[in-house]
């Protein structure tokens, strides 16, 4: 943008020597003798433009929403590198997403770091603002909107700074830890299994495998507490077949969090939860033969792994 000062000279054009156009400002007699606002230009007494004029030098960057159609061999993760965004970005920009990913089905992925979001009815620049963690002028001005009011159904994109990302409906930030990662639910535990086929005979077949282990188990004595991953809101609490019991949490991306074989459950189902808040303690419920913590991570109804978990030890 280039803000430049001129002089005017009773009813004279405005030459801006430079190599463009210059643009006629017609004045009455009295405005330019008196000074004072003359549209979007305020007037000294001698005529001069006191206030500066913005003139784009550049074209205004594209921000709009990326449609991206599915194709063969795609995954989330491939997608994200491709477009220099994170998985969970994406997840958060497509609620209700399901995997495994189908050719043909269209995505909707922000021109940058940050979240697409519809407008609902009632939504505003201040609730959105709010909501993402943001000032309610980046959410006016990334997108080009002038108005204050939001059109229902205008899909909008959301810059969110990766070091403070979204909020929690509380008003609080999700994840204050260790935000747009996984935080350890124990800190310094120790990964006795991870993610993917094993030769346990008590896991179930999953993902063409005889057994497929669905997250990871973290080694802890009985009654040791267990904080959230990430921040977000509580959808499940109790026993679930051999999960035994368990909290489920949906953090503020979208994805789904499953702590099991707990002992002891300290949140309810609808709790606001902050990345690091306790939930519950370590037991041996349901399939277990120890004591221990199995985390599992689902991404669209499916687990993934979870790693790498901030804190935790891999060795």
């Amino acid at each position: 943008m280039l803000l430049i000062t001129v002089a005017l000279s009773g009813y004279g054009a405005i030459d801006l020597n430079r190599s463009m156009t210059a643009r006629a400002v017609a004045v009455d007699a009295k405005a330019a003798g008196d000074g004072g606002l003359y549209g979007d230009v305020l007037l000294g007494r001698d005529s001069t433009i006191i206030k500066p004029v913005s003139i784009p030098t550049a074209a205004l960057p594209n921000h709009r929403v990326i449609r991206y159609s599915v194709a063969a061999g795609d995954t989330l993760e491939s997608i994200a590198r491709a477009y220099s965004i994170s998985l969970r970005q994406i997840t958060w920009s497509n609620p209700g997403l399901r995997l495994p990913l189908k050719v043909g089905h269209s995505l909707n992925l922000p021109p940058e770091p940050g979240v697409v979001v519809l407008v609902k009815n009632g939504d505003s620049p201040a609730s959105l603002a709010a909501a993402y963690g943001v000032d309610e002028t980046t959410v006016l001005g990334f997108n080009h909107i002038r108005a204050p009011e939001l059109v229902p159904g205008l899909m909008i994109v959301i810059p969110v700074d990766s070091l403070t990302g979204p909020n929690l409906s509380t008003g609080l930030p999700a994840d204050p830890i260790n935000s747009g990662a996984l935080f350890c639910p124990i800190q310094g535990a120790k990964i006795i299994q991870k993610f993917g086929p094993t030769s346990f005979a008590l896991e179930p077949a999953s993902a063409g495998y005889l057994h497929f282990h669905s997250g990871v188990d973290l080694l802890a004595e009985y009654g040791t507490p267990i904080v959230a991953a990430a921040g977000g809101k509580v959808t499940a609490a109790g026993n679930a077949d051999y999960f035994g019991l368990r909290v489920a949490i949906t953090d503020t991306y979208g994805l789904v969090e499953i702590y099991a074989h707990m002992s002891d459950v300290t949140v309810n189902v609808g709790d606001s939860i902050q990345q690091g808040k306790k939930i519950g303690l370590v037991g041996s419920t349901g399939l277990s033969v120890g004591s221990h913590l199995h985390l599992q991570l689902e991404v669209g109804g499916v687990p993934t792994d979870p790693l790498p978990l901030i804190g935790c030890r891999e060795s």
